[in-house]
């Protein structure tokens, strides 16, 4: 029996690119409510106070006892890929201010004759170069011009800048001279928002650190903007509790932190369906996963080993080429490290050039959306397919809040069907299957990348269009279990209030473990530890207790590429540390196993270096949520029965379709069968089997070809 709390509920808000997801977590009852809406891209904020108003209506919450409010946004994404951040300058050395543009001199496509490196952020004439300069230890080799300074940020801001990327050379070795120019700037300008390299980005490499540290400055006002008026609209509806902020690093942070440095929240909505992910897989001791996230606009897909979602130190945002490597923006920051295709719900089918079909990138969104929303779009998607195919249910879509209509998917596709020369039907299967050989694709090459079989993986499909399209997804890569968790449709948002708080520091510091001083290695650690726990302690009322972990970029010296690796916990030096050889020889060791895991050897008689130290903090909810144990009982009966598609028959056939609140522990049923709830619909072939566990979760077991 649980407790009866005075507070009781934590509500969690997702912005997606078709839909804002709403969910209510009841504590004391064990329970989670849910509503899905419109994303309005005008003003998102006008979607969240819909649905978070219509969620404390519907269930009669009241907005005192509302503990927590999280929330996750593609705003900031978007802004980067469709250039609506504000207008930005650049302060750097004299000589430097190029660096944004020349970037690394690579071609993403060498046999691309029109290539086009993605734009730089800042034109040229709003960089502007100072005087001064650093060495790469910190120290000074010419001071700084205040006078200098102040007619440089004159200069941009009379050319209409409304934020100042400072990016100055060796300033991860020491902030001093950036940290000079913000004063000078704060009292000369004080309106001008302001980003410091120093702050976001304190590590080697000098065009990743000037693109983060300028992509950060491109969107602060916008952010600042947007999560001061949503703080304000919630608390205007009685949520006082504050706003926390999914982290790209699938972490919590207060919003003061994220309104500092918005580029950590670039992934934070696919991030947190990896920790919804992790978190169900758990609840049936599967540790092992692939997160398969479908939603409107995109699919996700992350590698989940030992319970853990994969993590990157690098990510590249707003690619000319969605696959190609260096066609983006690259950006240092700490992320779930997943593959994203522009395959959702709102995907746009069409006839190539070769007069093939292809599905996607181009997406109908919300605003018109597919054609069966009746909201003026006319171009067939993938939601227009499944509407025809028979998987989607017209009176029950988002739990019934929007009704679509068969007839205009069926007249979208019809012309599209004509242009190919075959029937809508056919067209309808082939939109379907080319999403998922396109997920399947991605998943494949994402997995064997990291070295690993998908054959050796569970699929856990989450978002709209994960449980629609799971089973045929699967059988392309070779899984042979599927899990549907309860809410499937909305679990980005419930991945919103499991997950923990989260803070990451790094810093560059070069580093050999066999030879340099244990004292300054001990020195460093220390003071990024300080940084996180401090972050962390913003949330202490509801996180807690801190857990910090040691990491660092290692390598063998002279290589050009470093490998992140776990470091033993400290301290290195001082009271209660290992001998001195003992702990020169845990740090080799840690690198050594990572690097013979990762290339099969190691080099002989060649020293290791560490290039950068990272810490990681993490804080779980001090209030976890127990849902309600799912009773047992009778063997569920269909709620109706539909003509349904599926390849293997070749034909539509007679389908049960069963309402997934009425299963008990225990169900089981052959496929073909449908399983629908108010956010999604669970697709189960021919070939499927499919059980109710007693943790919620559904698992479906793919039987082999006859």
């Amino acid at each position: 029996m649980k407790a009866q709390q005075t507070k009781d509920w934590a509500i969690g808000i997702d912005i997606g690119g078709t839909f804002t997801d709403v969910v209510a977590l009841d504590y004391a009852a064990g329970k989670l409510h849910s509503l899905k809406v419109l994303t309005t891209h005008g003003d998102p904020t006008e979607a969240v106070i819909s649905g978070v108003t219509g969620l404390l209506h519907s269930c009669d919450i009241d907005p005192s006892r509302v503990t927590r409010v999280v929330h996750a946004t593609t705003l900031f994404t978007n802004a980067l890929i469709e250039r609506g951040g504000v207008r930005t300058g650049l302060l750097t050395n004299e000589g430097f201010s190029d660096v944004i543009e020349i970037g690394h001199e690579r071609k993403y496509d060498l046999y691309d004759l029109t290539i086009e490196r993605a734009p730089a952020l800042v034109p040229r004439n709003l960089r502007q170069e100072i005087g001064g300069r650093l060495d790469a230890q910190g120290n000074e080799l010419e001071p700084l011009d205040r006078t200098g300074v102040r007619a440089a940020v004159r200069r941009l801001v009379d050319a209409g800048v409304e934020s100042v990327a400072v990016c100055l050379l060796h300033s991860y070795a020491s902030g001093q001279h950036e940290r000079a120019v913000a004063e000078w700037i704060r009292q000369d300008f004080p309106d001008l928002g302001l980003t410091l390299s120093c702050d976001v980005a304190p590590v080697i490499r000098e065009f990743e650190r000037v693109s983060t540290t300028v992509a950060n400055a491109y969107i602060k006002p916008l952010a600042t903007r947007y999560l001061d008026s949503l703080e304000t609209r919630l608390a205007a509806l009685g949520l006082r509790s504050g706003v926390l902020m999914m982290l790209s690093n699938g972490g919590l942070s207060h919003v003061s932190d994220a309104k500092r440095n918005p580029i950590e929240l670039l992934e934070s909505g696919p991030a947190a369906g990896a920790i919804s992910a992790t978190h169900y897989g758990q609840r049936d001791g599967h540790s092992d996963l692939l997160a398969f996230d479908m939603g409107g606009t995109t699919a996700k897909l992350c590698l989940v080993e030992h319970a853990k979602p994969s993590i990157a130190f690098g990510f590249e945002a707003a690619r000319r080429k969605r696959f190609a490597e260096g066609s983006g923006l690259p950006l240092k920051i700490t992320t779930v490290d997943l593959i994203e295709i522009g395959a959702g719900g709102g995907s746009i089918a069409h006839r190539d050039l070769l007069g093939l079909l292809k599905v996607g990138p181009a997406s109908a969104g919300s605003e018109p959306g597919p054609a069966c929303y009746g909201r003026g779009g006319e171009q067939p998607t993938v939601t227009d397919a499944n509407l025809v195919l028979g998987y989607l249910n017209p009176g029950y879509f988002a739990g019934g809040t929007l009704h679509i209509d068969t007839e205009l998917a069926r007249q979208s596709l019809d012309g599209l069907a004509r242009s190919i020369e075959r029937d809508v039907v056919e067209v309808a299967w082939g939109v379907h299957d080319i999403v998922a050989e396109n997920m399947a694709g991605a998943a494949r090459v994402h997995v064997a990348e990291r070295g690993r079989d998908p054959r050796d993986f569970v699929l856990l499909c989450t978002g709209g269009g994960g449980p629609l399209h799971s089973y045929y997804v699967a059988q392309k890569i070779g899984v042979r279990t599927i899990i549907c968790p309860p809410a499937a449709g909305v679990a980005s948002a419930y991945g919103l209030l499991v997950a923990p708080a989260r803070a990451d520091r790094s810093r560059t510091v070069t580093f050999r473990p066999a030879t340099n001083s244990l004292e300054e290695l001990e020195q460093a650690f220390t003071a990024l530890e300080r940084d996180a726990q401090a972050a962390l302690d913003n949330v202490s009322t509801t996180f807690g207790p801190a857990r910090l972990t040691r990491q660092a970029d290692g390598r063998f010296v002279g290589q050009g590429f470093n490998l992140s690796v776990t470091l033993p916990a400290g301290p290195y030096a001082g009271d209660g540390a290992p001998s001195v050889q003992a702990t020169r020889s845990a740090l080799v060791d840690a690198f050594e196993a990572v690097y013979r895991e990762k290339f099969g050897r190691t080099p002989p008689d060649v020293p290791v270096e560490l290039v950068n130290l990272r810490v990681s903090g993490e804080s779980p909810p001090r209030k976890q949520f127990e849902p309600d144990s799912l009773p047992t009982g009778e063997k569920a009966s269909p709620k109706a029965m539909r003509q349904v598609y599926f390849k293997e028959a070749g034909d539509y056939v007679p389908t049960p379709v069963f309402e997934r609140s009425a299963l008990r522990a225990g169900f089981t049923a052959e496929g073909p069968l449908l399983i629908e709830d108010a956010s999604s619909t669970l697709v189960v072939g021919p070939r499927g089997h499919v059980q109710q566990s007693p943790s919620g979760n559904l698992v479906i077991t793919i039987k082999d070809a006859a």
